[in-house]
């Protein structure tokens, strides 16, 4: 065998690799992440994208979490926030809600929105306020950073005290280091990185490390599920945070 169909061998198997890769990863077999026994405790968060959730099917899935999407900017609620709050609650798992933050709406409107639709559960998680870029907000370019930071401060404020316990900032890199970093180290971070590592240098207690996972028990327009670990242990989980929370 001449060294042209060796090379020519060699580049068709890479491409059937790649290819056959990319493709288990679009459907959501093949994970890029693979956070394995280091950090045993796993979530899922999810919006009305899923569709109506049978709780009992997915909860009996290695979950121990669900962040529920309750509210976006000052006005508008996830309309299956309600079931899912009430159904979640039944089950053997910890729940929390998050939020969408808007960087057109003030800080007060979007709490006091939050505040109207989550009602406190026992042993409930910190609420979250997921920040990241969106639609024609698609970089710090295209906000004003300090009138962003002072609206999601008072959020953080009005939240803090409605619920007794700070709320978690969820970020992308790009909204940590623009908007998050040294403006809110008294918040918990939860870190979007589903194409990589959680190798950024900042100390985070959630990870979201798959946005294409398949678990049963939803029949929404989204046929994949977002996975998340916990940075720490059982036991370290059951009381988190540290104040108890409600």
């Amino acid at each position: 065998m001449n060294k042209l169909k060796i090379v020519l061998i060699i580049c068709l198997s890479l491409f059937v690799t790649g290819v056959t890769g990319a493709a288990l990863f679009y459907l959501g077999i093949l994970h890029i992440n693979n956070p394995g026994k280091r950090y045993p405790v796993r979530g899922v968060d999810v919006s009305s994208y899923q569709g109506d959730i049978d709780w009992e099917i997915l909860s009996s899935q290695g979950i121990d979490f669900a962040y529920i999407k309750a509210t976006e900017g000052s006005s508008y609620v996830d309309g299956n926030f309600t079931a899912n709050w009430e159904n979640a609650s039944r089950y053997d798992i910890r729940i929390g809600a998050y939020h969408f933050f808007s960087f057109e709406s003030e800080g007060r409107t979007q709490a006091e929105s939050f505040c109207n639709t989550v009602t406190p559960v026992d042993n409930m998680l910190p609420p979250v306020i997921d920040v990241e870029f969106y639609g024609g907000f698609g970089s710090a370019d295209s906000i004003n950073v300090e009138d962003v930071v002072n609206e999601l401060r008072t959020m953080v404020d009005i939240l803090t005290e409605h619920y007794g316990m700070k709320p978690v900032i969820y970020v992308s890199r790009d909204t940590y280091n623009s908007i998050v970093k040294d403006n809110f180290d008294d918040c918990d971070i939860w870190f979007r990185s589903v194409y990589g590592g959680i190798n950024v240098d900042i100390d985070w207690t959630f990870w979201q490390y798959s946005n294409r996972h398949r678990l049963s028990g939803f029949n929404g327009e989204e046929t994949y599920i977002d996975m998340n670990v916990y940075n720490g242990t059982y036991d370290e989980f059951l009381s988190y945070p540290d104040n108890g929370g409600s």
